[in-house]
């Protein structure tokens, strides 16, 4: 799996050799240079079923009530 990440720090994971998704298309994503060794098993059913997994760093911290 390739994981990438952008100036907001938004997490990109897609098959590895696969392209940027055109929904992920608007910012400037970079390839993270740590090897993915387990990823969790949303990830995983993300990926076979869209073929990419993408999360908002804001989605991590939830909403700040």
């Amino acid at each position: 799996m390739d994981v990438y990440l952008n100036t907001r720090r938004d997490l990109l994971v897609v098959r590895k050799g696969s392209p940027i998704p055109s929904i992920a298309l608007p910012g400037k994503w970079r390839k993270s240079k740590k090897r993915v060794i387990k990823v969790s098993e949303e990830i995983r059913s993300s990926l076979q079923r869209q073929g990419y997994y993408m999360r908002k760093l804001k989605d991590l911290h939830g909403s700040g009530d």
